[in-house]
């Protein structure tokens, strides 16, 4: 009965203090946690005031937030009596075999860096990348978040868009917008095209220098082809492209020039 109650006496002592370390690891955690959460927030705090691009605020903050949760880990663990040289070790092993079989974060990760300090585009930019159209919501350690046109979030690894074509939209002041008209063989070209000049200068954000160009762009079995190019801000262009072809088709039935219509000439032959 004596050895029972040696034993009874040991698993309390021993579950009695386990559980205390259980509690105090939680209070560690949510304390770490909410500690985390607020110098992030006044990192935030500080970097807005120092007016620090937005893109490259969510890049540091990231980096802080992943950094410090693993210190917490470590401590925990520390507090249970693990050796953290080992689990450094553990985890730099584990580290390895990822990296091994998950090459490309590594790349993804680079690239995200150099994507924050070349800076070829920001958020709020329209840009194509990785052969996705859109505007960038968020770029981020290993990925870069893009709003399609049609309000679809698409993700795209930063490894894929710094190894490929970049364009962006919203770099510069403008853009030119490409409209086509077609105009009827016996119409007036010369009189289409000044007409057509002076209607697309008076659509709605489209910029004065530089100015309009109406020039024949080719010429099909109707009549010659107009090339109709207004220039606006990326962030009009689908407003000027809609008002410029809506432009274009009351401008000329209003001016009174034909329809174009195509037309085939015959030739009959009568014997004798």
């Amino acid at each position: 009965m004596d050895d029972i109650a040696k034993y009874q006496d040991f698993i309390i002592t021993n579950a009695t203090a386990l559980g205390f370390k259980v509690l105090a690891a939680l209070a560690f955690w949510i304390g770490g946690r909410w500690l985390i959460g607020l110098i992030g927030r006044l990192l935030q705090q500080v970097l807005q005031r120092q007016q620090v691009d937005p893109t490259l605020m969510r890049y540091i903050g990231n980096v802080l937030n992943v950094t410090l949760n693993i210190v917490l880990v470590v401590a925990i663990l520390g507090y249970f009596g693990i050796e953290t040289t080992s689990f450094a070790a553990l985890v730099a092993g584990v580290g390895i075999a990822i990296g091994a079989a998950w090459g490309g974060l590594l790349s993804n990760l680079a690239a995200g860096a150099f994507l924050i300090v070349l800076k070829p585009f920001k958020v709020g930019d329209f840009v194509t990348v990785g052969g996705i159209t859109g505007t960038v919501t968020e770029i981020g350690l290993f990925a870069t978040a893009i709003d399609t046109p049609d309000n679809v979030m698409t993700i795209v690894g930063n490894g894929k868009i710094f190894g490929d074509t970049i364009q962006n939209f919203s770099a510069n002041p403008y853009r030119r917008v490409e409209l086509k008209c077609q105009l009827a063989g016996s119409a007036d070209h010369v009189a289409a095209m000044e007409l057509l000049r002076k209607e697309m200068a008076g659509i709605a954000n489209v910029v004065a220098k530089p100015a309009p160009e109406v020039e024949i762009l080719e010429f099909n079995l109707v009549g010659p082809v107009l090339a109709v190019r207004p220039f606006c801000h990326t962030d009009h262009y689908w407003q000027v492209y809609f008002d410029g072809n809506r432009r274009i088709r009351e401008s000329l039935a209003a001016a009174g020039f034909p329809a174009p219509m195509p037309a085939q000439l015959v030739m009959l032959n009568q014997a004798g």
